[in-house]
């Protein structure tokens, strides 16, 4: 690839200009870690969306009003059991899909978090050893919380100790709370280096420099979450209230006519609030993706220096990033009228954002590398 490749003739890369033997980014030190490691927790968490987005999300939503359908007739036949049991059916494909966005959300936060802690770490008073075990710990805790939710539909309470809570919960927990020391950890250190009276000043070569690609990221970073809001604003205004106000209405509808055996009115309601629900979701769906888009792409920007490749492919992959940050949830909103054509436009959308942290994530190995070789091309 030619943004990969180097020659002796080639034109310097940027980040050769800002190259330093940062003590902070040393082999294996604590921001490496968190950098490297965070990128790649929102990789695979984008990854994991967009493969449960194509292949589990629409499906268990129509398993969903299919078992919720399927119910309501069942009321009109006076059935109890069918009734009960379809129940039970919706609660374990609304489990599936929980577990399967939480994954998501978890995966994905947890790198925000990483990113966060390694712009950060030059002002924690612990040594190396300290931030880097750490570093090692938050990232265990964010692999194994995420992995073991996912595993919760389908182990369960087998061969478990406790009546309520399976195996694959215990060691979510234990996952959360590896997380929860790391973070205390690092807190400590933030808070020992503000009350010390004797602190001296920190210059960091991350937050000193500035090019145009982190600027371009921050500025379409900054203009994204501002979107986010300003969608999120017309939403509770204007849809909001109405939309509970339909939930509580519809689901009477769908109650009153199953007592009245009114088959029409009951299929009626259904229908209505199969779209109410995906009305919310896509709301929702839009207005969380473009927030979170344009806060990866604002935490992106403070890492640019060591972004290892060409400065006009850094350019091109942070445009990559913003194009797809913006296309998702537009495609998102769409879904309601287009269906799987937007839906699908959505997916390729997700697939962009993934593929240039993916190149930005290379160029940081390629950056990483440098440094191990003591700054040899």
């Amino acid at each position: 690839m030619e943004s990969m490749s180097s020659s002796q003739g080639a034109m310097p890369l940027e980040s050769d200009t800002v190259f330093v033997q940062s003590q902070t980014f040393a082999p294996l030190s604590a921001r490496r870690l968190l950098l490297l490691g965070g990128m790649g927790l929102i990789l695979v968490g984008m990854i994991f969306g967009d493969i449960f987005a194509v292949f589990v999300l629409h499906q268990n939503a129509a398993r969903v009003g299919a078992s919720l359908a399927a119910a309501s007739h069942a009321a009109l036949g006076g059935d109890s059991a069918a009734v009960v049991k379809n129940f039970q059916n919706v609660g374990s494909f609304l489990e599936n899909r929980g577990t399967k966005v939480d994954t998501h959300v978890h995966i994905i936060a947890f790198g925000y978090v990483a990113l966060m802690l390694a712009l950060l770490v030059p002002w924690m008073t612990l040594s190396a050893t300290t931030k880097k075990r750490l570093a090692w710990l938050l990232l265990c805790g964010a692999g194994l919380l995420p992995l073991c939710v996912f595993l919760i539909h389908y182990v369960g309470l087998a061969y478990s100790p406790l009546q309520a809570i399976g195996w694959a919960s215990i060691f979510a927990d234990l996952g959360g709370l590896l997380v929860i020391v790391a973070l205390a950890g690092f807190l400590y250190g933030l808070v020992k280096r503000f009350l010390s009276a004797e602190r001296a000043p920190v210059e960091d070569e991350l937050l000193a420099g500035s090019s145009a690609t982190g600027r371009s990221l921050l500025a379409g970073g900054s203009f994204l979450v501002l979107l986010g809001f300003l969608h999120g604003t017309y939403y509770a205004a204007v849809d909001l209230y109405r939309h509970e106000a339909l939930d509580y209405a519809i689901l009477s509808q769908i109650s009153v006519g199953a007592a009245g055996e009114n088959t029409t009115a009951v299929e009626s309601a259904l229908a209505a609030y199969g779209r109410l629900q995906g009305d919310k979701a896509v709301n929702i769906a839009a207005h969380a993706h473009i927030i979170e888009f344009g806060l990866l792409a604002m935490l992106l920007a403070y890492f640019q220096p060591y972004v290892n490749l060409r400065a006009a492919w850094k350019q091109r992959w942070a445009v990559v990033l913003l194009l797809g940050s913006v296309l998702l949830p537009v495609c998102v909103l769409l879904e309601l009228n287009y269906g799987l054509v937007a839906g699908g436009l959505a997916d390729i959308a997700g697939l962009l954002v993934i593929v240039a942290m993916l190149a930005m994530w290379i160029g940081i190995l390629r950056y990483t590398g440098k440094l191990d070789a003591g700054g040899a091309t």
